[in-house]
């Protein structure tokens, strides 16, 4: 008689998230907020401290990773500019999320006009570029964080929306929710303590991805000078500022944020996929 083995499925999602690949993201996640929540006290120097005599000094003791044109350190401007750098993704991620996730349940549990309504609203803002919207809203608003976050954050909900709605429409066709329904339960009440719930980790998972794709758009605004103002700190603007160095032949005060934000933004997709693929492993 011959033994017929099967993997765990238990085992199979241990083995999944322990991936060499998905560690070192992870762990590169954790480091960089760690070190946008630690940066006054990581930072060796102040970062806007100008020294123009010490301009484009190259890496020493006392600047690891050099100075920029301006005399300022690079490396206390890559700690501090962390916190602006994760800040405003996190704001993006946070308004999105929440906005989609009401307007695709509301669609989803209502139906009839209120689904077409609120499905053909989130499609005339899924065609407007994200970029455009907040390059005008910059433009109208002025230089600072608050506008580009509200502009992607707009922009970024029809993804959610979207997910939430197609997730709703599959939960409220279970069993348990016409039982709940039978006992008289709100629909508000439902959908807070059942629905919600069961969707939060692909939702979640999709956030993960939003707040890598959010972290470059703003870093790109920045780069173009439409993000924060001048003085902040912030890993877009310090990509901005390194092209004088460049031009002179010290290009590492603006390859370092170049490589940190690639590094940051594909730690976050990673993580958000690998999660996405184990609630997808635990739905099977």
């Amino acid at each position: 008689m011959t033994a017929v083995l099967t993997r765990r499925p238990g085992l199979a999602r241990i083995r999944a998230a322990g991936s060499p690949l998905h560690l070192a993201c992870l762990a590169l996640a954790a480091v960089v907020v760690l070190a946008a929540l630690l940066a006054p006290w990581l930072a060796p120097h102040d970062p806007n401290t100008v020294d123009l005599g010490d301009a484009l000094a190259a890496p020493s003791a006392a600047h690891p990773f050099g100075v920029d044109a301006a005399g300022r350190d690079t490396l206390s401007r890559l700690v501090l500019g962390a916190r602006t750098s994760l800040l405003g993704p996190l704001g993006v991620v946070a308004f999105s999320t929440v906005a989609g996730i009401a307007i695709g349940t509301a669609a989803a549990w209502r139906g009839g006009w209120l689904d077409s309504v609120l499905s053909r609203g989130t499609e005339l803002v899924f065609a407007f570029p994200g970029m455009l919207l907040a390059i005008l809203i910059i433009s109208v608003h002025g230089e600072g964080l608050l506008a580009p976050v509200l502009a992607l954050a707009v922009a970024y909900t029809p993804y959610v929306s979207r997910l939430a709605r197609s997730l709703v429409l599959a939960e409220r066709a279970r069993p348990y929710v016409s039982s709940y329904r039978v006992q008289g339960h709100s629909a508000l009440q439902i959908c807070l303590r059942h629905v919600l719930p069961n969707i939060a980790p692909v939702v979640l998972a999709q956030s993960a991805i939003n707040f890598g794709y959010a972290l470059m758009d703003l870093a790109g605004l920045s780069f173009l000078g439409l993000g924060v103002p001048a003085l902040t700190p912030d890993w877009g603007r310090m990509v901005f500022d390194g092209q004088t160095a460049i031009q002179h032949g010290y290009p590492l005060s603006a390859i370092l944020p170049c490589a940190v934000i690639v590094l940051t933004v594909v730690a976050f997709n990673v993580v958000g996929e690998r999660w996405a693929d184990l609630v997808a492993r635990r739905d099977r």
